[in-house]
């Protein structure tokens, strides 16, 4: 072997070694007999260096994953013999390879017998048995095979295609006829033998088991000597949380439903006589959380074994299974209300589905709704903070919290389907409760209580509105609940998650107050002052914001005689103004945009008067921070004036609520900030997202704006001033199509042009941030094209001159081949095809033909050639995809002509054999572009080899 390229295997190695050792990899790899140095090195023992052992599993890997039916019958053999002598040597080493060594040997172990058995070494396992033995090392490797052969044969979360999924099942087959049982016995052996020397070993083994069981024979793994082996383990410290996994796959096998209930039960006693369903004695909480997830199995067993009797009318199995079913529900409290948050989530499934069973009951029994009682204090229990939980800088524990507590409102749903009537006045007792005693309550009690009267508006079956309608006792609990709300005076406790779920409550029930129309003053004041709006946690008044503009939205015609009161209550927070002494606003621009959207009307007129001195202002300072803050300020003055538009889906609503001069006037304001050369990309790209919402809100009411808006954004561009015009551009072209055909036939080459200007500058080799930017530039040009070409509006492209329309189309061909950016070359290959479409016919632009056969057709075969398109990765599938597409739409309007091109002319160019030429060309005449794109797909593999 090159030991100098072997240098280069070494993680520190200087560049120029990492380089001879990449490009030796290759040669070894693509050579027919070269690998062969690596099989011999590792069945000698030759190396001892780590990285040079790996090297050689990898070229060995290469050969049979990609090589192996060229292989001759000797070279086969030798590396069936190579493996044998490799596993032989470990088990005479007193120390074992390095874990990532004996991973990658297992993976070319599985690899080999996936390509050979049954056919080729039909004894591959009892080979390996019968080398291996007992020897710690070699079990350790088999192990690791058996984990590599399930990843290969069996993992569902893998892909495979149909022919690998036959080839799959094959091997299930095979190995079910012949070795199976011999298998299960060596897991048994292994696991008897290593419980107590070598624990790792044993774990491994569960794992195998776990792995194997789902589709081998149950009989051979759940019988009393491997059950009682596995229960066993349950008591050993560094084994129980692996026996636990395996005996939850045992669980979860698809079985007939009276065997499974037989078999979850008979597990269940002898759990239950170890004494394992005392959950209160157990402290270790890992344990408990796999031990937790294995009763949910269970228990999701046992559901879906009554679903299946239930439905076939076997009356008594039925019963025999919820009566099992009903036995396991103590315990599933106890691991429910567990205090550790993963225990009670891994238990929640099986819960759920105990829930289901029981909204199929005709009745319930007193049992049953006692059950129904504790799993609904347990919820109760479960929704509550933690003191620890930290409100003002939420992190990864808070994140797992919340996203528990959204399982337990699944819970609640649940119960209501149930026993809508039980969790009614569950809540309403808690609630009364803790309403009566706020003061002295803890935060999480009242939070909590506030939370639950929230969950059951979601919870109970019922329109938003219906809540409060009718004569129900459910009205009636929830009004009292909502009065005792408003006016007990809790909105004043001092914690921002209680003050949040007030306001939150107040909007989920904002009907209410159309029933109680009289609690509207004392909540506005609650909105607008130390409880809301001015509410010391930044985060109460950034929601509360938004809760407020919901609120007046909702009860607009209630208004009327506050909105004068509100207005001056808040015109302080609304101020435009930019922050003096680093003294900031109460609320944060997106919060004031929340409330502007409330009063619009109001509020715009003062703005657009502001604007116009703040941006004169802005042109004459000179200090840097100063003008940072001035164009800060006016750029969330226009965006306060888009964000007002989200409340308009289109000009028909903004007409009609009289609004349309209103934002006329916005733009003549707003426009002018885009010529200023201060501060440029911030006020841009605000005036830019003003643009976008007004050409959904008013349309073409917009366009007399749009000509002069295009030539301030054209000057002096960056790459990302283009970047972010180009999609302003291409909406108003998809919106509006021929309505501004004359318009970007005008703009059109000034566009292009001043792409061209931005790509064309240097930059510095490893300036990466300026890369991307042209790299996005780039995405956003072929997009833009695309978006010309596909709108219909042939003239755009077809006016600017045989000059300018021979440029543009090199950078399409250019783009298609040159830059490796899977993405851009799709959209290339698109237009492309487009473009044939459009001029490529007998009656298409002169010349246009002669340029499909020069530049076209060859950049359909050289994009794919290129060592960087990557056929294994889906982008660049899909870009081979478009340039298939291309190919068949030359087809399409060349005929007979493009087929006589390729055989006679330009496929014997490419030194492609006549009989492939021949094939490809049959291929493309075909109706079906699917059998082409398959076919394209083979062709290039085949010729990358």
């Amino acid at each position: 072997m090159d030991e100098q390229a072997l240098l280069g295997l070494n993680p520190n190695a200087d560049a120029r070694y990492r380089q001879r050792a990449m490009a030796y990899f290759e040669q070894l790899k693509e050579s027919q007999g070269a690998w062969e140095v690596c099989a011999e090195a590792l069945a000698k023992g030759i190396y001892n260096d780590d990285h040079v052992k790996f090297f050689c599993f990898q070229v060995l890997e290469h050969q049979i994953k990609f090589r192996h039916a060229g292989l001759s019958v000797v070279q086969q053999q030798m590396i069936r013999e190579t493996l044998m002598k490799w596993l032989q040597g470990q088990l005479m080493n007193a120390q074992p390879e390095k874990p990532f060594i004996r991973n990658k040997a297992a993976q070319v172990f599985a690899l080999t017998f996936v390509m050979e058995y049954p056919a080729l070494w039909p004894k591959f396992f009892f080979d390996v048995l019968s080398l291996v033995g007992l020897n710690p090392n070699g079990v350790d490797v088999y192990l690791r095979t058996l984990m590599a052969i399930d990843a290969e044969v069996v993992d569902r979360d893998i892909l495979h295609s149909p022919e690998e999924t036959r080839r799959n099942m094959l091997i299930k087959d095979a190995m079910r006829e012949q070795c199976i049982p011999s298998l299960v016995e060596s897991w048994f052996q292994i696991l008897q033998t290593y419980q107590r020397s070598h624990p790792e070993i044993t774990c491994q083994c569960l794992e195998v088991v776990g792995a194997f069981v789902s589709w081998i024979d149950l009989n051979l793994i759940a019988n009393d000597r491997f059950v009682n082996l596995l229960l066993s383990q349950m008591s050993v410290a560094e084994l129980r949380e692996e026996a636990c996994d395996c005996l939850f796959e045992i669980v979860n096998k698809g079985m007939d439903p009276v065997d499974k209930t037989k078999l979850v039960e008979s597990l269940c006693r002898v759990l239950q006589s170890a004494g394992f369903f005392n959950v209160e004695q157990e402290d270790d909480v890992d344990f408990l959380a796999k031990f937790s997830r294995l009763v949910n199995g269970m228990g999701q067993s046992l559901v879906l074994s009554w679903t299946k009797l239930a439905k076939a009318g076997s009356v008594k199995e039925a019963a025999d299974t919820l009566q099992a079913l009903e036995a396991k529900v103590p315990l599933l409290l106890q691991l429910l209300v567990h205090e550790d948050d993963d225990i009670s989530a891994n238990i929640v499934g099986f819960c759920y589905e105990y829930l289901h069973v029981l909204k199929q009951l005709p009745q319930l029994t007193d049992q049953q709704k006692t059950s129904i009682e504790a799993v609904m204090l347990a919820i109760m229990k479960k929704l509550t903070y933690d003191e620890e939980y930290n409100f003002e800088n939420e992190g990864e524990d808070e994140a797992m919290f919340v996203e528990y507590r959204k399982q337990l409102k699944m819970l609640l749903d649940r119960l209501a389907q149930v026993s809508p009537d039980l969790l009614l006045e569950a809540i309403l007792r808690v609630f009364t409760n803790t309403m009566q005693n706020w003061q002295t309550a803890s935060f999480s009690e009242v939070e909590v209580s506030i939370r639950l009267l929230y969950m059951l508006g979601e919870a109970l079956p019922a329109s938003h509105g219906a809540h409060f309608s009718g004569e129900t006792v459910k009205t009636s609990a929830l009004q009292d609940m909502m009065r005792t709300l408003v006016s007990c005076g809790v909105s004043s406790y001092q914690h921002s998650s209680v003050s949040l779920e007030f306001f939150e409550t107040v909007l989920r029930y904002d009907k209410f107050f159309l029933v109680e129309p009289q609690h509207i003053p004392n909540v506005l004041m609650a909105f607008l002052d130390q409880r809301g709006l001015r509410h010391n946690s930044p985060k109460v008044r950034s929601r509360v914001a938004y809760l407020f503009s919901r609120f007046v939205k909702t009860l607009h015609k209630h208004m009327n005689g506050f909105i004068e009161d509100i207005l001056t209550r808040i015109q302080d927070l609304l101020e435009l103004a930019p922050p003096e002494n680093g003294f900031l606003a109460l609320l944060t621009s997106d919060d004031q945009l929340f409330m502007k959207q409330a009063l619009m009307r109001s509020l715009l007129a003062p703005l657009m008067d502001a604007f116009h001195p703040l941006l004169a202002k802005l042109l004459q300072e000179t200090e840097e921070e100063r003008q940072a803050a001035l164009a800060d300020c006016l750029s969330h003055a226009v965006g306060f004036a888009s964000r007002t538009s989200k409340a308009f889906s289109n000009k028909q609503t903004v007409k009609h609520c009289g609004c349309t001069e209103v934002y006329r006037d916005c733009l003549q304001t707003f426009l002018p900030a885009l010529s200023c050369p201060v501060q440029r990309g911030a006020l841009r790209s605000s005036v830019r997202s003003f643009l976008h919402r007004m050409i959904i809100c008013m349309e073409e009411e917009v366009l007399p704006f749009v000509p002069a808006a295009s030539e301030h954004m054209l000057k002096d561009c960056e790459a990302k001033d283009l970047q972010e015009f180009i999609p302003l551009i291409s909406q108003i072209t998809a919106k509006f199509k021929r309505q501004v055909s004359p318009f970007l036939q005008q703009v059109f080459m000034p566009l292009v042009l001043a792409i061209f200007e931005v790509l064309a500058r240097p930059a510095e080799d490893n300036d990466q941030a300026a890369a991307l930017e042209k790299q996005m530039l780039r995405r956003s040009y072929f997009t833009f094209i695309q978006t010309i070409t596909g709108s219909g509006m042939n003239e755009v492209m077809a006016n600017q001159g045989a000059e300018n329309i021979e440029r543009v189309v090199f950078t399409i061909i250019q783009g298609a081949v040159d830059f490796p950016d899977p993405i851009a070359q799709k959209t290339c290959f698109i237009v492309l095809s487009k473009l044939v479409e459009l001029w490529g016919g007998k009656d298409g632009m002169v010349g246009f033909p002669d340029f499909i056969y020069k530049h076209i057709v060859p950049a359909c075969f050289l994009a794919p050639l290129k060592p960087t398109f990557d056929l294994s990765d889906a982008q660049t599938v899909l870009t081979l995809s478009e340039c298939a597409v291309t190919l068949k739409m030359i087809h399409l309007k060349r005929g007979p002509e493009f087929i006589q091109f390729l055989q006679q002319e330009y496929l014997p160019s490419l030194q492609v054999a006549p009989e492939i030429s021949q094939e490809l060309c049959q291929v493309l005449q075909q109706p079906d572009v699917k059998v082409l794109k398959n076919y394209i797909k083979a062709f290039f593999q085949r010729a990358k080899l």
